[in-house]
């Protein structure tokens, strides 16, 4: 919201590897029809955004692969990102994307991902979400947990400053058992 990045050495690595993906031959041993970087938007869900791969199987069905750095694991967001992609092409394209997978480029290992209607639920409260947050300006404190240990935003958002603010705020409320 505030259009701050800066680089650290794991998005250094991923835009790395995003490099590599880009230069993928287009057309696969299995007779799928690859494109990369392909541009999707969603004008029903207000989203866009570019798909990593999308390999056309031999019927035409889109499937979307969003690749990773790292080693083959499970987050939510990575399923949360694949689900809007399938979501795009479905509005795009007109054809169901039931499946997608994350390649994990570390492991070289892919894990495919259902589309379910869960993830599809939750692709639509995350986007209303921070539509609300651009709405209002107003972000949510940062979370202060092992997730910023390895964050490139981490110097820009200072979540132990912020946190170390929040915690004397509740220790005057306790003691004094009022606002400040």
């Amino acid at each position: 919201m505030e259009g701050e990045f800066t680089d650290n050495i794991h998005t250094s690595r991923g835009n790395a590897e995003h490099e590599k993906v880009d230069g993928i031959h287009h057309e696969s041993s299995s007779g799928r029809r690859i494109e990369t970087a392909l541009p999707v938007w969603s004008d029903q869900l207000g989203l866009i955004g570019k798909c990593d791969i999308v390999e056309f199987l031999p019927d035409g069905t889109p499937y979307p692969v969003e690749y990773k750095h790292g080693p083959k694991r499970k987050w939510l967001n990575d399923d949360l990102q694949l689900a809007a992609q399938a979501m795009c092409l479905e509005d795009m394209l007109n054809r169901a994307v039931p499946t997608g997978a994350i390649y994990h480029a570390s492991s070289r290992r892919r894990r495919e991902v259902d589309i379910t209607p869960e993830l599809r639920r939750l692709v639509v409260e995350t986007a209303n979400a921070i539509r609300a947050m651009l709405t209002t300006g107003k972000l949510p404190p940062p979370a202060n947990d092992a997730r910023c240990r390895e964050c490139s935003l981490k110097d820009i958002c200072q979540p132990e400053a912020i946190a170390s603010g929040k915690r004397q705020h509740d220790l005057i409320i306790d003691l004094y058992n009022t606002e400040p």
